[in-house]
This record gives structure tokens, sequence and C-alpha cells, in this order.
């Protein structure tokens, strides 16, 4: 039998904490290993399995005090086994160890009906697709998104969906076990939700950096200016010199989209020089004046 530290696997240091420091432990331990956010490791899903385990054991006044005798045992002299050992075994916890503390949970009927089952090769249900559109404040900072799709049977189903903040254009985030269902036993294959990231009204992302739109009065193109412009997380102070036109650009350096790596692209700014439709007198008649006294025609290169 495989002795599982519980107290380890909810990274905590000994068995003297009370019930709420336990719940707050698993809680952090299921937010840090969740497969969701975790897709790369291949262990995810059994290091949930014994969180939740530890969990169930530990919560239990009962449990945990005929645990903490093994325990205490085991950590007067046994050599434990590494915990990352453990995971690479096969998942005994519901056969031997873990029913030290909840006895035998399947009765005759329902063993006899699993050694019927056995002798069919489990087969994992189907990965599924599907895609969302986000815009890019939404995922900048990261949320909670309720989406609703159609299952297997015609029914709606509603997902929460945890977009991290920061997520690529493109990427998929995986929802374990609601893909279609296994076949003799087999595991149901995941859900897989590929994020799109939409332009907003302010904001395009063109790979790491994000472009915006600047409006200047004649005067201020002309004159030169400081004006305030607006990255997607604060505002910044700009110097427009002398003489800019419409269609010129200003980069803003660390003030892009996050790069993956903790840092960020550039907020490029296009320039556009905007025309008052409707002047009163006195802007009329400066208007006037300024085409008699000026040189300037911008059809002579």
């Amino acid at each position: 039998m495989i002795f599982k530290d519980y107290y380890k696997i909810l990274e905590l240091k000994t068995n003297r904490v009370s019930s709420e420091q336990i719940k707050n432990a698993y809680r952090l331990a299921v937010k840090k290993n969740h497969p969701d956010l975790n897709i790369e490791d291949r262990l995810a899903e059994e290091k949930i399995k014994d969180i939740n385990e530890a969990y169930r054991v530990l919560s239990d006044n009962t449990s945990k005090r005929k645990y903490d005798r093994i325990w205490n045992r085991n950590n007067a002299g046994v050599k434990q086994r590494q915990y990352k050992e453990q995971n690479k075994k096969e998942n005994s916890s519901f056969g031997d160890f873990f029913s030290m503390f909840f006895g035998n949970i399947e009765n005759r009927e329902n063993t006899e009906k699993k050694v019927k089952k056995s002798t069919k090769t489990p087969i994992k249900g189907e990965n599924l697709e599907t895609s969302i559109d986000v815009e890019i404040e939404e995922v900048f900072y990261g949320l909670d998104k309720k989406i609703s799709l159609r299952t297997i049977d015609g029914k709606m189903k509603v997902f929460t969906v945890s977009i991290p903040a920061g997520l690529r254009n493109g990427e998929k985030i995986r929802l374990i076990g609601q893909g279609k269902e296994g076949i003799d036993g087999g595991k149901n294959g995941d859900l897989f939700i590929r994020v799109n990231i939409k332009d907003s009204k302010k904001f395009t992302l063109k790979g790491n950096d994000l472009y915006t739109n600047l409006y200047l009065t004649p005067w201020e193109a002309a004159l030169g200016t400081k004006v305030s412009v607006y990255s997607i997380d604060e505002q910044t102070e700009v110097y427009i010199p002398k003489g800019i036109g419409t269609g010129e650009i200003l980069k803003i350096s660390g003030k892009g989209y996050k790069d993956g790596k903790g840092g960020r692209g550039d907020l490029i700014v296009n320039i556009n020089i905007m025309v008052p439709k409707k002047l009163n007198q006195e802007e009329e008649k400066l208007f006037e004046k300024l085409s008699q006294i000026s040189k300037f025609n911008p059809r002579n290169k």
C-alpha cells in the first residue's frame, strides 16, 4: 500500500491545523494545479485527484484523527515516498489507502459489474473544439467568461471559462472531461476553447503591439503640443512635434500588449489631423487671414 502524505500534498507543514486552514490550503492547491492552467503538465489531472482525496480525508474530523495516527508513525521513522513518484504509479487512492478511511464504497453487485466491464477495452471520448471572442481590454486583465454550448443530446449547457490575463491570440483553454463521453468506461474527451482577441473601439492588436488613433487640431499639429494618450492600463503624456502630419506615427515603448515573458510590446499612435466643420465668425476671420499671409501650399512639392 502506498502511503500518501496528505499534508504535503496540500502544502501544509504540520498536522496541527484548523479546518479553515485545511480549506484554504485546498483552495490554493486547486488553483495552483488546475489542469486548465497547466495544459503542458501531463500529471495535472492526477495531482488534482490527490488534492481532492487529501481534502476529503482531512476535512472530516474522524478520518483526520485516524489518518494522523498513521501520519505520525510514518514521520517517526519510516521513509516516506516522494509525491512526484506517487503520481507515476497507478491510481490506487480509492482501492487501498483511501478506503481505510471511508470503507469499501462499492457493494458486491457493483463489483461484479466492474469485473464484467473490465473485460472490454476502455476508449476515451472524442475531444471537442470551439472558439470564443473577447475584446483586448478583457483578456489583458483576465476574466471569467460564461459561454453556452449545445451538448450532443441537443441541450444547452453553460460553461465558465477562466481566461488568464495576457492570454495570446488563438491560444486554447482545455476543459477536462467536457468532450464526448467515453466508451466502455473510458474517460470523457476534453473541450478545447480557442480564444480569439477582437479589436476594440480604441485599440487594434498586431503581434505584441497595440495601435490607437490620436486626433489633433490643425494648430496643435502646426505649433506642437503636449497631449494625453490613453494606453490600455494608464494615461501617458506625449509631446507632439511641430509640423506633424496625418499618417505619421508616434511609438510609446512598453505600453502595448503583454508578450507572455513578463514584458510588453509598444503602443503605436496614429496621427489624425481634424479640421473643424463649423467655425464661428472670429475663427473664420483668423483662417481667412492665415490664407492671405501663408505661403504654404501642400500641392507644391
